[in-house]
């Protein structure tokens, strides 16, 4: 078994020519919050998505616990995509129970306590529900199995500060010990709090991998500022990558 949980090495990803990912290397270990962060457009999605094996390289390669993607991968891998991917006639009893059958790690106990703790009915359907608790449920699931690595791709875009909240804790209080959580996203300053370490992408480039507390040191300063920093880019018209 690799000491690496996720290995990555000279990982490219083109469409039509055109390289999304470069020549990425990465190593990152087991039972670490782990922040992959980039401004919209630098590769964040992409990497995820070849994390889960919905994507294959155009070159290089990646390991997950020692295993290229495939179904025994899968089998450790929870992911969160930053769509909601169950359609809306479904019910809440019914997603519970679509991932307590596909899932062995899936635990439906506490799937059903934290649906309860936000008032969510078993009889509740998609459609009836708003963005934010769409999102919550769907995080719910997510959290709910026992993986060994969480995959979460902008788990707190587009919902409110109070749901943000609930999300980072529903994160911290539930993901397994020995597991791994990646998340996707270019809102710094809602998941600072909560990491151990952080990516860099720049141009489908890792240009800074290190712990959050090492990032402070050297730079002294926190690591949203330090994003804000390295990715300010103010073009004609003022707009800014960081904002």
């Amino acid at each position: 078994m690799s000491d690496s949980l996720i290995s990555c090495q000279a990982l490219t990803k083109s469409y039509g020519g055109a390289p999304v990912l470069k020549d990425i290397d990465l190593d990152i270990g087991a039972g670490r919050i782990v922040g992959l962060l980039g401004p919209n457009g630098t590769g964040k999605t992409t990497l995820i998505k070849l994390l889960c094996g919905l994507l294959q390289p155009t070159a290089g390669r990646i390991l997950i616990n020692g295993m290229v993607p495939g179904p025994e991968s899968k089998a450790i891998v929870s992911y969160l995509p930053d769509k909601m991917y169950f359609a809306d006639w479904m019910n809440a009893r019914d997603i519970l129970g679509l991932f307590e059958d596909f899932y062995e790690d899936f635990d439906r106990t506490r799937a059903e306590a934290m649906c309860a703790s936000l008032g969510i009915k078993p009889g509740d359907r998609i459609k009836t529900m708003s963005k934010g608790t769409k999102e919550k449920l769907q995080l719910i699931l997510v959290m709910s199995r026992r993986a060994r690595l969480y995959l979460l791709d902008e788990p707190i875009a587009g919902v409110d500060p109070a749901a943000r909240d609930y999300i980072m804790n529903t994160i911290l209080t539930n993901y397994s010990p020995d597991g791994t959580v990646l998340i996707s996203t270019h809102l710094i300053g809602d998941i600072e709090r909560v990491l151990d370490e952080a990516i860099f992408l720049q141009d489908g480039r890792v240009i800074l991998h290190d712990s959050v507390d090492n990032m402070r040191a050297v730079h002294g300063k926190s690591v949203d500022a330090l994003f804000r920093e390295m990715f300010r880019m103010t073009q004609e018209g003022g707009e800014q990558y960081a904002r």
